[in-house]
């Protein structure tokens, strides 16, 4: 009999960039499929063929090709925003998992490349195409170099958290707006 591998271990092999190109919303979900047996470990565009060895190493699986519904594997790249063409929309921002974008309604945006990962889930929102990806080599910031992988599943959980605290705090004053409302009997 085999020892079941654990989702934490399957997941600290991730590059946790939380691009959902695997098919799941996080690398924790996709980390959590594979260990059940749901999802192969060819899913992981950014991960790579590196990832997937590790990933066949840890997991007793056999290696694939990766799957090209998912994407190519491609040079890390970072997220640039052509600030001069930028309008201030915050359609950007919501969906960085990272909150590695700045910037203030009606107000130009920036990335702090530091802090990206490279997702590319912040480029479709955008409604007047501002955004890029760059390689991280042809960065005009010369050492610049991905996060590491748990310092950016620190920024996703704490984003999420936060997430989920606005989301609390909305519905609280939404019921508070709601109970003021009624008249008193």
């Amino acid at each position: 009999m085999t020892t079941p591998i654990s989702a934490a271990a399957i997941d600290a092999l991730l590059p946790q960039t939380q691009c959902t190109r695997c098919g799941y919303p996080s690398c924790r979900d996709y980390a959590v499929a594979i260990a059940a047996g749901e999802a192969d470990i060819n899913q992981c565009p950014p991960g790579g063929t590196e990832t997937m060895l590790a990933l066949a190493q840890l997991c007793g699986r056999a290696i694939a090709p990766l799957n090209p519904d998912n994407g190519i594997e491609s040079a890390p790249m970072v997220a640039f925003i052509d600030e001069a063409r930028c309008i201030g929309c915050t359609k950007c921002l919501p969906p960085c998992p990272t909150d590695a974008i700045v910037g203030a309604p009606r107000l130009m945006h920036t990335v702090v490349a530091e802090l990206c990962t490279g997702c590319e889930l912040c480029v479709a929102p955008c409604p007047v195409d501002c955004i890029i990806m760059i390689p991280v080599l042809a960065s005009p910031l010369p050492s610049l170099t991905l996060p590491p992988a748990q310092d950016s599943r620190a920024r996703y959980d704490a984003h999420n958290e936060r997430v989920l605290r606005r989301a609390a705090l909305r519905a609280e004053t939404l019921a508070a707006k709601k109970r003021g409302a009624r008249p008193a009997p």
